[in-house]
């Protein structure tokens, strides 16, 4: 029986393969559990707080999360240019982190440590979209763990862990 990226370890008869095979589906609408986490870890430059829409899909595939999310800025000018100079300042010198202009892709960052993400701004709207692909088996717990270890025992955080996928 086959397992589904981000359905969590136990199985479900909602989360068999025979079950999702040929189907996608969004969860957790309007409460997905993340949503406070991702709101917890984020601020506008004035310290106020930050709200986002987090709505993952349920896919049928062994390994990998397309995360989309959305968000309104604290800034009257905003940009699509301006969101990814901003994730290029932030994320540049970041081993695992690959600022991409077009849409991530789950098979880019298959087998790898990396996680690819990019962001839009919808001026009819007044959105910001943000966007982010990774292989939750590599980018998940262990990787985590592995990277964890490196900085604490002063070790190149990268060391023992691919940053490209095995597809592009």
């Amino acid at each position: 029986m086959g397992r589904l990226s981000g359905a969590g370890r136990g199985l479900k008869p909602t989360t068999a393969f025979c079950t999702v095979d040929e189907d996608f589906t969004a969860y957790g609408v309007l409460n997905h559990r993340h949503t406070p986490e991702i709101e917890q870890n984020l601020t506008h430059a004035a310290g106020e707080p930050v709200q986002v829409l987090f709505t993952p899909h349920l896919a049928p595939m062994n390994r990998g999360i397309l995360a989309t999310c959305y968000g309104r800025p604290a800034a009257s000018t905003m940009s699509t240019a301006t969101l990814l100079d901003a994730l290029h300042t932030a994320y540049d010198a970041e081993p695992f982190v690959v600022v991409i202009d077009g849409s991530p892709s789950t098979k880019a960052t298959l087998g790898s440590n990396a996680v690819h993400v990019t962001a839009r701004y919808d001026e009819r709207t007044g959105t910001v979209m943000a966007l982010a692909a990774l292989d939750n088996l590599t980018k998940g717990a262990s990787g985590g763990a592995l990277q964890s270890a490196n900085i604490a025992l002063g070790l190149d955080e990268s060391l023992g862990l691919p940053n490209v996928g095995v597809a592009p």
